[in-house]
């Protein structure tokens, strides 16, 4: 299976349906029973979060102010899995506890184990962002929490538009281009717990440089929709809330990141009204105006 531009070979059957042969970076290993020596090299952790009504842990053998080749890391979801890896290795570990089985691994390890062991590898960068295909070229969607990313995403997947990603963007540079890598085929407009969502039979199985940037910004249901760029530093501020994984060591590469991609994207507000029945208006005022700008 390829995910997120990475040819994973698993030894247990995932209960979904994923590209087998597409454009792809990497390849690594999904394989059961983590080895003994790995484990014990595990020495201290901390709560991570608290996602998807479940308790996360991260552990290694070290403070966590960086990520070096060799270091052992453990992610734990109590009571379900646990994944293990090495630092600069390319098989992924996994137990599966009491509450375990493959609908559960496949959702955690795809939606949230793979982005963390990328960003802490250096492969990837990730924004928190949907992205689609308008006429061949990706446009991101980045809103708050509850802003109509997912519903804007859903809107534009359902009038034929290819989905690059429901939520999390993977990027790299090529070339000076920042381009998109395309994550899997679910989309959640509809937040469930340890889903995926439905899966989309129009996905992107390229990487593409970026187009543009629409920030989502709601407004009243009468009000009109007006789409204009946002410059300066108020494009640094607007996005850097939405990279995934900021951790401390990681900071200042991040910044020069971001800093390097805003310099090349162009990054627009749109004033969504809150009213679905004028999503096709949006949709219509967004197409148009990505056809206009470069």
């Amino acid at each position: 299976m390829i995910v997120y531009g990475t040819k994973v070979e698993c030894d247990l059957p995932f209960p979904l349906q994923l590209p087998q042969e597409s454009f792809h970076r990497y390849s690594c290993n999904l394989l059961a029973g983590p080895p003994d020596n790995l484990k014990k090299l595990i020495t201290c952790g901390f709560p991570f979060y608290q996602a998807h009504g479940r308790h996360v842990y991260l552990y290694s053998d070290r403070i966590f102010d960086r990520s070096e080749g060799g270091q052992p890391w453990c992610y734990e979801v109590k009571d379900v899995v646990r994944f293990y890896w090495l630092g600069g290795e390319r098989t992924i570990y996994y137990r599966l506890d009491k509450a375990g089985d493959a609908r559960l691994l496949s959702f955690w390890f795809i939606h949230l184990v793979l982005p963390l062991y990328f960003t802490l590898e250096g492969m990837y960068d990730f924004l928190h962002a949907g992205a689609v295909e308008v006429e061949g070229r990706p446009l991101l969607f980045i809103a708050p929490s509850m802003g109509g990313k997912s519903t804007m995403t859903d809107y534009f997947i359902r009038q034929g538009h290819s989905l690059i990603t429901d939520d999390k963007l993977a990027t790299y540079i090529d070339n000076n281009r920042f381009m998109t890598v395309t994550s899997h085929p679910y989309h959640r407009p509809y937040r469930k717990f340890e889903e995926l969502g439905y899966r989309v039979e129009n996905f992107s199985t390229e990487s593409k440089s970026i187009h543009g940037i629409y920030i989502l910004a709601g407004c009243g249901p009468d009000e009109d929709i007006l789409i204009e760029e946002v410059k300066g530093y108020m494009k640094f501020d607007t996005l850097l809330p939405n990279y995934l994984y900021m951790f401390s060591y990681l900071r200042a590469k991040r910044l020069a990141y971001l800093t390097s991609m805003l310099n090349s994207i162009r990054v627009f507000r749109v004033r969504v009204p809150w009213d679905k029945d004028r999503l096709a208006e949006v949709h219509a005022a967004i197409t148009e105006h990505s056809k206009v700008t470069q």
